[in-house]
């Protein structure tokens, strides 16, 4: 027989604490409006979780490192596990790395899983920024996560960039030597850049203090920010997905985030973790005890940067030593003009998204994406981007390559230097035909069906191929792509006959509205009575 005291019995603990916290933060309402969130099914969409799961490596593995690192540049005998370096005066900083790789338990693995998942991290932002951008994920409303993610892409680079320079080993400290005398061919302000960075004449006795503030508490604190930022304009915009049956500007198909979508992603991130660590377990990466602590009259042979920073070295190392004299200053041309150009081509890439909307003058959102065969100009324009980056690429190792190929590094350099001009003027045109190419074969498809390999002899003894018409959903997926129309000046004279003024931002569109959108630019789809007649029996088989 129950009694009112069975009727009241007390609520499980979990659900307790859950009514105790909605009452204070109101997580169901919270919850009821963002668990039930729909996200598209696409392999692609991983790479965006790759570099998360990445940053989320990079974190926890950096807390370890931490606590056994001595970010200080005051010498030492080095007394420590590894026999060859015994007795050997070095910095803290290199001394206290060496005991994390020899004496701290685990210490050797989590350096190499912090380490590689930071060039993981960063190839992922670069192929993840390369689909967003192919696919026009970029467009109105996500302009601004657009510039959130480059921005993490290029802090992202430095702060490996500081990473990789904190154990004070001969490798790093050439490329910190590297850096300094960048930063000091900036006009005017680069001597002060230098003093803030090294204390003093490099090296200095802060530069790996200073280098450890900004690495572990700077950077990342914006980047997080930043990650934050994406992810909360990810939510409040509906998720981006490829044209298909039932999607459209209004809705997203695909799973909902829980339980469905979680789950997935709780066992993604698992498998990216296990990755790092295997590979971190079999491959070696930074073996600071080969090359041995930092000396300022000593270079390592080989010295080379992570691959993010290639593109910057390749630039420097493929100019010509050029220098002016001015009102009684050297200006290093050689390192300057790289510099400038380094910046210039990231700008490009980050401001893309509003000179693309410029030229369409297309002010809509968009929420379906585009198949990239579908915007030739702007899928060659990152292709060329591309192009050239790993052009650059082969700059900042070109003694590797000479060395490794059996070549001359000078015709190694004359190679980058004509192959940055000449490669992406060469990429941009084929990728643009290849684009071309594929809009007519998707043309054909949707007017005479799909090619089945099977032939037919008809009574008058003609062999033809039997082609199989597509789907209702493959034909939306192929003609449900928007072609703008180029943007037209319009009368020069009015309707009096008075000469109407042109600007030249006008005219200027519409040279780039025609070079993108023009006869040559695309190929027109299939119009509904071209359809019909083809499929009416009139020469379809």
């Amino acid at each position: 027989m129950s009694t009112a005291s069975d009727d009241r019995r007390k609520a499980p603990a979990g659900e307790r604490v859950a009514d105790w916290a909605d009452g204070r933060l109101g997580i169901y309402g919270l919850a009821k409006a963002n668990m039930r969130k729909i996200f598209p099914d696409h392999w692609s969409f991983m790479l965006g979780e790759i570099c998360l799961y990445s940053f989320i490596i990079i974190i926890l593995t950096g807390v370890y490192l931490t606590l056994f690192f001595h970010p200080s540049m005051n010498e030492v005998h080095y007394h420590g596990s590894y026999v060859p370096m015994q007795g050997q005066l070095m910095s803290e900083a290199y001394a206290s790395t060496l005991d994390i790789s020899f004496d701290v338990r685990g210490g050797l693995l989590i350096r190499q899983i912090h380490h590689w998942a930071a060039i993981i991290f960063l190839a992922g932002m670069f192929v993840h920024m390369m689909r967003v951008f192919f696919t026009g994920a970029f467009r109105k409303p996500r302009e601004i996560n657009w510039l959130f993610g480059f921005l993490l892409f290029v802090l992202g680079m430095f702060t490996g960039f500081t990473g990789y320079s904190l154990p004070d080993d001969l490798l790093s400290g050439t490329g910190v030597r590297f850096t300094q005398g960048a930063i000091l061919a900036t006009p005017i302000v680069g001597t002060y850049i230098s003093m803030f960075l090294f204390g003093g004449e490099f090296p200095g006795g802060d530069f790996v203090a200073r280098f450890y503030s900004i690495h572990i508490l700077l950077l990342p604190g914006i980047m997080l920010g930043l990650v934050v930022g994406h992810l909360i304009l990810v939510f409040y915009h509906k998720h981006t997905q490829f044209a298909g049956a039932g999607r459209t500007n209004k809705n997203v198909v695909g799973m909902p985030l829980l339980p469905v979508y979680m789950a997935k992603a709780g066992g993604f991130f698992f498998l990216v973790f296990g990755f790092i660590a295997m590979l971190s377990a079999v491959a070696t990466i930074n073996p600071i005890w080969v090359l041995g602590p930092y000396r300022s009259d000593q270079v390592s042979t080989g010295a080379q940067p992570d691959w993010y920073m290639g593109f910057a070295e390749g630039l420097i190392r493929a100019m010509p030593g050029w220098e002016i004299n001015f009102a009684g200053h050297t200006l290093v041309l050689g390192v300057f003009i790289p510099l400038v150009l380094f910046g210039l081509f990231l700008g490009v890439i980050a401001l893309y998204p509003f000179i693309e909307s410029w030229i369409t003058g297309d002010k809509r959102e968009h929420h379906i994406l585009d198949r990239p065969r579908n915007a030739p100009t702007r899928t060659a324009f990152g292709v060329a981007w591309i192009t050239a980056y790993m052009v650059m690429l082969i700059g900042g190792g070109n003694d590797i390559v000479a060395t490794h190929f059996h070549l001359s590094i000078n015709a190694v350099t004359w190679f980058v230097r004509i192959g940055f001009f000449v490669g992406p003027v060469i990429a941009f045109i084929v990728t643009k035909r290849i684009c071309l190419g594929l809009q007519r074969r998707d043309k054909e498809k949707v007017l005479h069906g799909r090619e089945t390999g099977i032939i037919k002899r008809l009574p008058h003894g003609e062999f033809i191929e039997i082609h199989e018409p597509l789907s209702q959903e493959q034909l939306h997926v192929l003609t449900t792509h928007e072609q703008y129309q180029p943007a037209e000046i319009g009368p020069t004279v009015d309707e009096n006959g008075v000469e109407r003024k042109v600007k030249a931002p006008q005219k200027l569109r519409s040279k780039l509205s025609k070079a993108y959108y023009g006869e040559d630019s695309q190929i027109p789809k299939p119009t509904a009575e071209e359809y019909r007649e083809i499929t009416s029996g009139h020469g379809h088989h």
